[in-house]
Protein backbone atom coordinates (compact mmCIF):
# COMPACT_ATOMS: atom_id res chain seq x y z
CA UNK A 1 0.00 0.00 0.00
CA UNK A 2 1.04 3.50 -0.89
CA UNK A 3 1.15 6.50 1.91
CA UNK A 4 -1.88 8.12 1.41
CA UNK A 5 -0.06 11.31 1.57
CA UNK A 6 2.59 11.23 -0.11
CA UNK A 7 0.63 10.45 -3.32
CA UNK A 8 0.53 13.29 -5.72
CA UNK A 9 -2.54 13.53 -8.26
CA UNK A 10 -2.76 15.37 -11.76
CA UNK A 11 -6.45 16.14 -12.78
CA UNK A 12 -5.24 16.84 -16.67
CA UNK A 13 -9.57 17.66 -17.52
CA UNK A 14 -11.00 19.50 -20.34
CA UNK A 15 -13.70 21.44 -21.03
CA UNK A 16 -15.94 18.60 -20.62
CA UNK A 17 -14.72 16.17 -17.76
CA UNK A 18 -13.90 18.85 -15.93
CA UNK A 19 -10.49 18.54 -13.31
CA UNK A 20 -12.39 20.04 -10.36
CA UNK A 21 -14.86 17.02 -11.14
CA UNK A 22 -12.10 14.61 -11.07
CA UNK A 23 -10.15 16.41 -7.92
CA UNK A 24 -13.66 15.88 -6.15
CA UNK A 25 -14.17 12.21 -7.27
CA UNK A 26 -10.82 11.51 -6.00
CA UNK A 27 -11.13 13.41 -2.55
CA UNK A 28 -14.32 10.91 -1.93
CA UNK A 29 -11.97 8.03 -2.53
CA UNK A 30 -8.69 8.84 -1.09
CA UNK A 31 -6.89 12.14 0.50
CA UNK A 32 -4.03 12.32 -1.88
CA UNK A 33 -3.08 15.70 -3.16
CA UNK A 34 -4.25 16.55 -6.71
CA UNK A 35 -2.96 19.27 -8.93
CA UNK A 36 -5.21 20.46 -11.84
CA UNK A 37 -4.62 20.96 -15.81
CA UNK A 38 -7.26 22.26 -18.06
CA UNK A 39 -6.66 20.98 -21.48
CA UNK A 40 -8.55 22.66 -24.55
CA UNK A 41 -10.76 19.67 -26.11
CA UNK A 42 -13.49 20.03 -27.36
CA UNK A 43 -12.86 23.65 -27.82
CA UNK A 44 -9.49 22.70 -29.49
CA UNK A 45 -9.79 19.52 -31.86
CA UNK A 46 -8.40 16.51 -30.83
CA UNK A 47 -6.06 14.24 -33.11
CA UNK A 48 -3.30 12.36 -33.60
CA UNK A 49 -0.01 13.85 -31.04
CA UNK A 50 3.60 12.11 -31.90
CA UNK A 51 2.49 8.59 -31.38
CA UNK A 52 -0.90 8.33 -30.20
CA UNK A 53 -4.21 9.43 -31.48
CA UNK A 54 -7.03 11.25 -30.20
CA UNK A 55 -5.43 13.54 -28.13
CA UNK A 56 -4.75 17.34 -26.87
CA UNK A 57 -1.88 18.54 -28.22
CA UNK A 58 -0.06 19.24 -24.89
CA UNK A 59 3.00 17.08 -24.04
CA UNK A 60 4.83 20.15 -22.61
CA UNK A 61 1.69 20.90 -20.22
CA UNK A 62 1.85 17.99 -19.48
CA UNK A 63 5.17 17.22 -18.24
CA UNK A 64 5.24 20.57 -16.47
CA UNK A 65 2.39 19.51 -14.32
CA UNK A 66 3.14 15.83 -13.98
CA UNK A 67 6.79 15.58 -13.74
CA UNK A 68 6.90 14.80 -10.35
CA UNK A 69 3.12 13.05 -10.42
CA UNK A 70 2.38 9.22 -9.00
CA UNK A 71 -0.92 9.48 -10.71
CA UNK A 72 -2.14 10.86 -13.54
CA UNK A 73 -6.13 10.84 -14.44
CA UNK A 74 -7.00 12.07 -18.10
CA UNK A 75 -9.39 12.01 -20.75
CA UNK A 76 -7.42 13.86 -23.42
CA UNK A 77 -3.61 14.33 -22.16
CA UNK A 78 -1.11 12.57 -24.74
CA UNK A 79 0.74 10.12 -22.72
CA UNK A 80 3.18 9.58 -25.29
CA UNK A 81 6.58 8.29 -24.90
CA UNK A 82 8.13 11.39 -24.53
CA UNK A 83 5.64 12.37 -21.62
CA UNK A 84 6.77 9.30 -19.98
CA UNK A 85 10.26 9.70 -20.36
CA UNK A 86 9.78 13.05 -18.26
CA UNK A 87 7.93 11.69 -15.40
CA UNK A 88 9.74 8.89 -13.89
CA UNK A 89 7.59 8.78 -10.72
CA UNK A 90 4.39 8.10 -12.58
CA UNK A 91 3.24 4.97 -11.54
CA UNK A 92 -0.52 4.91 -13.01
CA UNK A 93 -2.42 6.50 -15.80
CA UNK A 94 -6.10 6.38 -15.08
CA UNK A 95 -8.01 7.45 -19.04
CA UNK A 96 -11.65 8.83 -18.68
CA UNK A 97 -12.74 7.22 -21.80
CA UNK A 98 -13.94 3.57 -23.49
CA UNK A 99 -10.36 3.03 -24.35
CA UNK A 100 -6.82 4.45 -23.82
CA UNK A 101 -6.04 5.75 -26.99
CA UNK A 102 -3.75 8.59 -26.55
CA UNK A 103 -1.60 6.10 -24.10
CA UNK A 104 1.22 4.79 -25.67
CA UNK A 105 0.68 0.96 -23.59
CA UNK A 106 4.30 -0.38 -24.70
CA UNK A 107 6.41 2.27 -23.13
CA UNK A 108 4.03 2.74 -20.03
CA UNK A 109 5.15 -1.14 -19.84
CA UNK A 110 8.47 -0.20 -20.41
CA UNK A 111 8.14 2.31 -17.56
CA UNK A 112 6.23 0.27 -15.31
CA UNK A 113 3.32 2.49 -15.21
CA UNK A 114 -0.19 0.66 -15.07
CA UNK A 115 -3.12 2.05 -17.57
CA UNK A 116 -6.53 2.30 -16.83
CA UNK A 117 -9.61 2.86 -18.41
CA UNK A 118 -13.80 3.81 -17.86
CA UNK A 119 -15.34 1.52 -19.89
CA UNK A 120 -19.36 2.21 -20.00
CA UNK A 121 -19.19 5.66 -18.94
CA UNK A 122 -20.90 7.17 -22.36
CA UNK A 123 -22.65 3.88 -23.37
CA UNK A 124 -26.29 5.19 -22.61
CA UNK A 125 -25.55 8.54 -23.67
CA UNK A 126 -24.46 7.35 -27.03
CA UNK A 127 -27.16 5.07 -27.18
CA UNK A 128 -30.00 7.91 -26.48
CA UNK A 129 -28.62 9.69 -29.31
CA UNK A 130 -27.91 6.91 -31.52
CA UNK A 131 -32.04 6.46 -31.06
CA UNK A 132 -32.46 10.82 -31.65
CA UNK A 133 -30.50 10.34 -34.84
CA UNK A 134 -32.26 7.61 -36.31
CA UNK A 135 -35.54 9.15 -35.38
CA UNK A 136 -34.12 12.82 -37.12
CA UNK A 137 -32.93 11.29 -40.44
CA UNK A 138 -36.05 8.87 -40.34
CA UNK A 139 -38.32 11.49 -40.22
CA UNK A 140 -36.75 14.60 -41.55
CA UNK A 141 -37.38 15.92 -38.24
CA UNK A 142 -33.99 19.22 -38.92
CA UNK A 143 -34.77 19.45 -42.23
CA UNK A 144 -38.46 20.15 -41.75
CA UNK A 145 -37.25 22.81 -38.63
CA UNK A 146 -34.82 24.25 -41.22
CA UNK A 147 -37.94 25.22 -43.74
CA UNK A 148 -40.16 26.30 -41.05
CA UNK A 149 -37.73 28.18 -38.04
CA UNK A 150 -34.98 29.45 -40.12
CA UNK A 151 -37.24 29.94 -43.86
CA UNK A 152 -40.67 30.60 -42.64
CA UNK A 153 -41.66 28.29 -44.79
CA UNK A 154 -44.25 25.75 -44.81
CA UNK A 155 -43.39 23.34 -47.33
CA UNK A 156 -41.99 20.74 -45.67
CA UNK A 157 -45.76 20.00 -45.30
CA UNK A 158 -44.51 18.07 -48.21
CA UNK A 159 -42.92 15.18 -46.16
CA UNK A 160 -46.76 14.26 -45.04
CA UNK A 161 -46.90 13.10 -48.96
CA UNK A 162 -46.83 9.39 -49.47
CA UNK A 163 -43.83 9.72 -51.85
CA UNK A 164 -41.68 12.17 -49.34
CA UNK A 165 -42.99 10.75 -45.84
CA UNK A 166 -40.58 8.75 -43.18
CA UNK A 167 -40.53 5.38 -42.45
CA UNK A 168 -41.39 4.52 -38.83
CA UNK A 169 -39.92 1.74 -36.33
CA UNK A 170 -42.55 -0.14 -35.50
CA UNK A 171 -42.31 -3.24 -37.54
CA UNK A 172 -39.10 -1.90 -39.35
CA UNK A 173 -36.34 -4.16 -39.90
CA UNK A 174 -33.21 -2.54 -38.30
CA UNK A 175 -29.64 -4.42 -38.49
CA UNK A 176 -27.24 -3.42 -35.36
CA UNK A 177 -23.64 -3.74 -36.65
CA UNK A 178 -22.08 -4.36 -33.27
CA UNK A 179 -23.38 -5.34 -29.94
CA UNK A 180 -21.31 -4.11 -26.72
CA UNK A 181 -21.68 -2.27 -24.11
CA UNK A 182 -24.24 0.90 -26.95
CA UNK A 183 -25.42 -1.39 -29.48
CA UNK A 184 -27.02 -3.64 -26.47
CA UNK A 185 -28.88 -0.39 -25.30
CA UNK A 186 -29.97 0.93 -28.77
CA UNK A 187 -31.56 -2.86 -29.17
CA UNK A 188 -33.44 -2.79 -26.14
CA UNK A 189 -34.60 0.71 -27.03
CA UNK A 190 -35.77 -0.33 -30.54
CA UNK A 191 -37.65 -3.48 -29.31
CA UNK A 192 -39.64 -1.25 -27.31
CA UNK A 193 -40.78 0.98 -30.63
CA UNK A 194 -41.60 -2.38 -31.88
CA UNK A 195 -38.68 -2.80 -34.55
CA UNK A 196 -37.37 -6.08 -35.65
CA UNK A 197 -34.00 -6.08 -34.34
CA UNK A 198 -31.01 -8.21 -36.07
CA UNK A 199 -27.66 -7.95 -34.67
CA UNK A 200 -23.91 -8.64 -36.37
CA UNK A 201 -21.66 -8.82 -33.94
CA UNK A 202 -19.31 -12.39 -34.20
CA UNK A 203 -17.77 -11.77 -31.12
CA UNK A 204 -21.23 -11.32 -28.92
CA UNK A 205 -21.78 -14.75 -26.86
CA UNK A 206 -25.48 -15.26 -24.94
CA UNK A 207 -28.75 -13.33 -25.24
CA UNK A 208 -28.75 -10.81 -27.86
CA UNK A 209 -31.79 -8.83 -27.97
CA UNK A 210 -33.49 -9.39 -31.53
CA UNK A 211 -32.04 -11.78 -34.31
CA UNK A 212 -28.33 -12.96 -34.23
CA UNK A 213 -26.94 -13.07 -37.90
CA UNK A 214 -24.02 -15.59 -38.90
CA UNK A 215 -23.20 -12.71 -41.44
CA UNK A 216 -22.75 -9.03 -42.43
CA UNK A 217 -23.88 -9.53 -45.64
CA UNK A 218 -27.15 -11.08 -44.05
CA UNK A 219 -27.48 -8.05 -41.87
CA UNK A 220 -27.57 -5.74 -44.80
CA UNK A 221 -29.49 -7.56 -47.32
CA UNK A 222 -32.68 -7.63 -44.47
CA UNK A 223 -32.33 -4.39 -43.17
CA UNK A 224 -33.92 -1.26 -43.69
CA UNK A 225 -32.03 0.92 -41.29
CA UNK A 226 -28.39 -0.17 -39.99
CA UNK A 227 -26.54 1.77 -37.20
CA UNK A 228 -22.97 1.13 -36.62
CA UNK A 229 -21.41 0.21 -32.89
CA UNK A 230 -18.11 -1.33 -33.76
CA UNK A 231 -14.77 -0.85 -31.92
CA UNK A 232 -12.34 0.95 -34.72
CA UNK A 233 -9.43 -1.78 -35.44
CA UNK A 234 -7.35 -2.59 -38.08
CA UNK A 235 -9.94 -5.24 -39.03
CA UNK A 236 -13.29 -3.17 -38.92
CA UNK A 237 -11.66 0.18 -40.81
CA UNK A 238 -13.76 0.60 -44.25
CA UNK A 239 -15.88 -2.51 -43.10
CA UNK A 240 -18.97 -0.63 -44.53
CA UNK A 241 -17.98 0.27 -48.60
CA UNK A 242 -19.55 0.79 -51.53
CA UNK A 243 -19.92 -3.13 -52.21
CA UNK A 244 -21.79 -3.41 -48.37
CA UNK A 245 -24.22 -0.44 -49.06
CA UNK A 246 -25.27 -2.09 -52.23
CA UNK A 247 -26.49 -5.21 -50.80
CA UNK A 248 -29.31 -2.74 -48.62
CA UNK A 249 -32.26 -2.32 -50.11
CA UNK A 250 -33.11 0.81 -52.25
CA UNK A 251 -34.21 3.38 -49.85
CA UNK A 252 -32.38 2.29 -47.06
CA UNK A 253 -30.60 4.56 -44.13
CA UNK A 254 -27.19 4.22 -42.38
CA UNK A 255 -26.74 5.80 -38.98
CA UNK A 256 -22.96 5.99 -37.58
CA UNK A 257 -22.46 7.61 -33.74
CA UNK A 258 -19.46 5.07 -33.52
CA UNK A 259 -16.32 6.00 -35.28
CA UNK A 260 -16.19 7.74 -38.98
CA UNK A 261 -13.45 5.11 -40.28
CA UNK A 262 -15.91 2.48 -40.18
CA UNK A 263 -17.70 3.76 -43.17
CA UNK A 264 -16.03 4.95 -46.47
CA UNK A 265 -17.63 8.29 -46.66
CA UNK A 266 -17.22 8.36 -50.16
CA UNK A 267 -19.19 5.30 -50.99
CA UNK A 268 -22.12 6.79 -48.76
CA UNK A 269 -22.36 9.59 -50.83
CA UNK A 270 -22.20 8.38 -54.37
CA UNK A 271 -25.14 5.67 -52.66
CA UNK A 272 -27.21 9.11 -51.50
CA UNK A 273 -26.84 10.74 -54.22
CA UNK A 274 -27.78 8.53 -56.88
CA UNK A 275 -31.14 7.75 -54.70
CA UNK A 276 -29.99 4.04 -53.74
CA UNK A 277 -29.94 5.44 -50.16
CA UNK A 278 -32.58 7.37 -48.89
CA UNK A 279 -30.82 9.31 -45.50
CA UNK A 280 -27.73 8.90 -43.80
CA UNK A 281 -27.60 10.57 -39.86
CA UNK A 282 -23.46 10.63 -39.01
CA UNK A 283 -21.88 11.87 -36.03
CA UNK A 284 -18.05 10.73 -36.63
CA UNK A 285 -16.51 11.39 -39.49
CA UNK A 286 -13.12 9.91 -41.45
CA UNK A 287 -11.99 13.58 -40.60
CA UNK A 288 -12.33 15.34 -37.52
CA UNK A 289 -13.49 18.53 -37.78
CA UNK A 290 -15.74 17.35 -40.83
CA UNK A 291 -13.85 19.53 -43.80
CA UNK A 292 -15.99 22.44 -44.78
CA UNK A 293 -16.13 21.05 -48.15
CA UNK A 294 -16.79 17.63 -47.41
CA UNK A 295 -19.29 15.86 -49.84
CA UNK A 296 -21.34 15.44 -46.82
CA UNK A 297 -22.37 18.62 -46.50
CA UNK A 298 -23.57 19.37 -49.93
CA UNK A 299 -25.85 16.59 -49.23
CA UNK A 300 -28.27 18.75 -46.34
CA UNK A 301 -31.81 17.45 -47.67
CA UNK A 302 -30.95 13.62 -46.86
CA UNK A 303 -28.18 13.30 -44.05
CA UNK A 304 -28.21 14.46 -40.50
CA UNK A 305 -24.72 15.96 -39.59
CA UNK A 306 -23.76 16.43 -35.83
CA UNK A 307 -20.31 16.88 -34.61
CA UNK A 308 -19.07 14.15 -32.18
CA UNK A 309 -21.76 14.74 -29.68
CA UNK A 310 -22.97 10.87 -28.77
CA UNK A 311 -21.32 10.90 -25.64
CA UNK A 312 -22.19 14.65 -24.41
CA UNK A 313 -24.22 14.50 -21.26
CA UNK A 314 -22.78 15.86 -18.19
CA UNK A 315 -23.91 12.27 -16.56
CA UNK A 316 -20.74 11.14 -18.51
CA UNK A 317 -18.44 13.21 -17.50
CA UNK A 318 -19.56 12.95 -13.63
CA UNK A 319 -19.67 8.89 -14.44
CA UNK A 320 -16.13 8.88 -15.93
CA UNK A 321 -14.96 10.67 -13.05
CA UNK A 322 -16.49 8.29 -10.69
CA UNK A 323 -15.01 5.53 -12.13
CA UNK A 324 -11.20 6.88 -13.08
CA UNK A 325 -11.01 8.17 -8.66
CA UNK A 326 -12.07 4.48 -7.96
CA UNK A 327 -8.78 3.26 -9.64
CA UNK A 328 -7.00 5.73 -8.05
CA UNK A 329 -8.95 4.63 -4.41
CA UNK A 330 -7.97 0.96 -5.62
CA UNK A 331 -4.40 2.07 -6.45
CA UNK A 332 -3.38 3.44 -3.14
CA UNK A 333 -5.28 1.03 -0.73
CA UNK A 334 -3.42 -1.58 -2.74
CA UNK A 335 -6.12 -3.44 -4.24
CA UNK A 336 -6.82 -5.06 -7.66
CA UNK A 337 -7.59 -2.42 -10.45
CA UNK A 338 -10.80 -3.20 -12.18
CA UNK A 339 -9.92 -2.06 -15.57
CA UNK A 340 -6.41 -2.21 -16.24
CA UNK A 341 -4.57 -2.81 -19.27
CA UNK A 342 -0.77 -2.92 -18.14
Amino acid sequence: MTPVGSVRVVAAGDHFVLPSLITDAVHRETACEVRELTLGWPLEPFGPVAEVSEASDAEDELIDVAADAEVLVTQMGPVTARVLAACPRLRLVVVCRGGPVNVNLDAARAHDVRVCFAPGRNAAATAEFTVGLLLAALRRIPQAHELLARQGSWAGAAYYTYEHSGLELEDLPVGLVGYGAVGSRVARVLCAFGARVMVYDPYVRGEVHGLRLGSLDELLRRSRVITLHARLTEETRGMVGARELALLPPGAVVVNVARGPLLDEDALCDALESGRLSAAALDTYAVEPLPPRSRLSALADRVVLTPHLGGASRAVAEKAARIAAAEVGRWVRGEPLAHCLT
